[in-house]
């Protein structure tokens, strides 16, 4: 171990050999995936849950491919894991996994998604979680994430996928509703990734990772806060002017939207490097949003 990695290096809490797999799948980007998913189930059957069978094949096929990627991105990662304190003392970042394990348990888990998927759900959701997981694997991870700024733009189009997915699932295909869903998927990303690199913006530099922070700076990285969060307030108000959500969904989405408006041009505005409260908030958003859209659904 390196002299930059012997300072940086946490005490290793001890986990069992599943609790250390299962971290690889990163448990909240599934969970997140999955309420989006739902909610465009729930929309493509117009205000009701599809059968069960839909949900469970669905939830269990693209839950293999979410986790599968995961752990391919923790495996890609694993060098520069271990420059990074906040993720220094991931499984493949201490050698408690084996590299190996990690790379064939992950291809498993896709090619198993990419094999069922079709077989109990539905050609076009494949397609969609095919080009989910290249998006995230190889576009984001192993090409764009080492080399541009640009990059959480580019994986942010494969995190965004999973609402368009669940409503493939439904409907063999995607209309506006299924696009609204992706565009607040993929607008809400960005201030809840950046937000996030602010805080390790250093631990990104140490370990050569180009994110907006490193690449452009602080300030332009909190101007950028604020113009993802004024278009999110204008793209969270679509599903009420497409008939997807009541008067209800209006409200609360302009609520918590200028909420969070307000907290990001208070970052913005402020001498502060970084506020966590944006990226806490931006999780609770989310589901706040998705929740209310299925309650007061038209």
């Amino acid at each position: 171990m390196s002299a930059t990695e012997q300072q940086l290096a946490k005490p290793i809490i001890a986990k069992s050999t599943l609790a250390n797999y299962i971290e690889l799948t990163k448990p909240g980007i599934v969970s997140l995936s999955l309420t989006g998913a739902l909610t465009g189930m729930y929309f493509a059957n117009r205000g009701l849950l599809p059968d069960w069978h839909i949900i469970i094949w669905s939830f269990v096929t693209l839950a293999m491919a979410i986790a599968g990627s995961c752990m391919l991105n923790h495996y890609y990662d694993r060098d520069i894991d271990k420059l990074m304190a906040r993720t220094s003392s991931r499984p493949l970042a201490t050698g408690v996994v084996p590299p190996a394990h990690a790379l064939a348990l992950g291809l498993v888990l896709v090619a198993a998604s990419f094999i069922l998927m079709p077989l109990m759900v539905n050609l076009t959701a494949t397609y969609l979680t095919v080009g989910a997981v290249f998006g995230y694997v190889v576009v984001y991870t192993m090409i764009a994430k080492r080399r541009t700024p640009w990059a959480n733009q580019l994986g942010g189009i494969a995190g965004a996928m999973p609402p368009a997915i669940g409503y493939a699932a439904v409907t063999g295909g995607v209309d506006i509703k299924a696009l609204i869903l992706f565009a607040i998927m993929v607008i809400w990303q960005q201030p809840h990734a950046l937000s996030l690199a602010l805080k390790y913006r250093k631990e990104y530099a140490r370990a050569g990772v180009p994110v907006i922070p490193v690449a452009k700076g602080v300030q332009a990285t909190k101007e950028r806060i604020t113009i993802y969060s004024v278009v999110l307030l204008l793209v969270a108000l679509l599903p009420y002017f497409y008939d997807m959500a009541g008067q209800v969904y209006l409200l609360i989405s302009i609520i918590i939207s200028t909420a969070f408006l307000v907290l990001a041009i208070g970052l913005l505005r402020s001498n502060r490097e970084y506020d966590m409260r944006l990226f806490l908030c931006s999780i609770a958003y989310l589901v706040i949003l998705f929740v209310t859209m299925v309650y007061d659904s038209v």
